[in-house]
């Protein structure tokens, strides 16, 4: 008797009908209105930043190049374009100069 929970099987999930997600459209934010938990974040990201250092937050990023420049150049190839063009002939220079 104490194995009878084993012989029985789970009752299946029942099928989705797709008539019955036509009653959601239109329930959630509109297209093209941000998210606004996303936007907060971002400010209060941005808040953080220029309170970081007692002069601003691009103090604070030089300080952090410094200290920690590959977590440093990690944040620099996430804000850069993702394509660079350049014409070859004309060619193509970056500078990095470090204090």
């Amino acid at each position: 008797m104490a194995a009878d929970h084993l012989n029985k099987t789970e009752a299946k999930p029942k099928a989705v009908n797709p008539r019955s997600l036509a009653n959601l459209t239109g329930k959630g934010r509109p297209k093209g209105v941000p998210n606004k938990i996303t936007s907060d974040l971002k400010a209060m990201i941005l808040g953080a930043l220029s309170n970081a250092h007692p002069k601003g937050g691009e103090a604070y990023l030089i300080q952090q190049a410094n200290a920690n420049p590959v977590a440093f150049l990690s944040l620099v190839g996430k804000v850069l374009p993702l394509t660079v063009s350049a014409a070859p002939e004309t060619g193509f220079v970056v500078r990095w100069q470090s204090e």
